[in-house]
């Protein structure tokens, strides 16, 4: 099977926005068009299928009725909207940011066929992969993740707890790392999504000493091979200017971009959970 990329981007549309994105929410509202996820940590998401033909008023309306929404919970510290570049949605960035959410970096919406990334990839020598549900191992990953994003123990911390509530949840979300050494060099995660043809590649993550040496690809490539024995038909990511070449080159075609604005009330400490937001694919085979 081959779909261009209007179809992916309407597959994409169709199966993997609204509530397949929810995934590890503590609690779900909606106000009209939108999706609002309350995450652990104190973390607010935003996203919608499309919203529902609203002009600028119309839209002016739905931010602030967002905004409303988290900011009526004590607990929020932060608290994303996520725009996609191709949506219609008129003066969007524009009321975002006079509200007083921040834009972040765009990301590459990256959609293909999960047997396009299978590869039997070399591995440089000392280094195994594997899956991992154990609570030091959880641990051991979201510190090397968030040692490469630049964040804080603490948000390592956060994020881990996330990750084991889920686990405990068992709602098909899969961690894979790999090692060296007994190290972690590498980490990412595997969401598949129920009621759908995919499965998402998140989170992936190289330390800066181990890039370039085929072990992001690999645990790519791992990842996806999960994907295909769970009957999974395509791979989604959103990714970053590092990983988009690598799945490029694996067949995966960027639909569209998505730009994440946050807002964190006054005095607020950002907060991490496992959003949408969090899980950037990162993994910089590339350098």
């Amino acid at each position: 099977m081959t779909l261009d990329r209007t179809a992916l981007l309407a597959a994409y549309d169709d199966q993997l926005r609204t509530d397949a994105e929810l995934a590890g929410a503590l609690s779900v509202a909606r106000h009209g068009p939108l999706v609002l996820g309350t995450y652990h940590g104190g973390r607010g998401f935003v996203t919608y299928r499309d919203l529902a033909g609203a002009d600028r008023a119309g839209v002016e309306g739905l931010v602030s009725a967002g905004l409303a929404h988290f900011s009526a919970k004590p607990e929020i510290r932060l608290v994303e909207w996520k725009t996609r570049s191709h949506d219609h949605a008129p003066g969007l960035t524009e009321v975002l940011v006079a509200a007083g959410f921040e834009p972040e970096e765009p990301e590459s919406i990256m959609i293909g066929e999960a047997r396009r990334l299978l590869a039997d990839v070399p591995l440089p020598a000392g280094v195994t992969l594997r899956r991992i549900t154990e609570p030091p191992d959880v641990r051991a990953m979201t510190s090397m993740v968030a040692a490469v994003f630049g964040e804080t123990h603490a948000d390592a911390e956060r994020v881990a707890d996330s990750l084991l509530l889920r686990l405990t949840r068992d709602d098909g979300m899969e961690l894979w790392v790999a090692e060296a050494d007994g190290a972690i060099v590498c980490a990412g995660r595997l969401e598949p999504v129920a009621g759908t043809a995919f499965a998402g590649i998140w989170g992936g993550a190289t330390r800066p000493d181990w890039r370039g040496r085929g072990i992001y690809r690999a645990l790519t490539s791992e990842r996806a091979r999960s994907a295909v024995a769970l009957g999974k038909v395509f791979v989604n990511s959103d990714s970053t200017e590092f990983s988009r070449p690598i799945l490029e080159r694996a067949g995966l075609v960027k639909v569209s971009t998505t730009t994440p604005y946050v807002w964190r009330p006054c005095g607020a400490v950002d907060a991490s959970a496992t959003s949408p937001r969090e899980p950037r694919d990162h993994g910089s085979d590339t350098m």
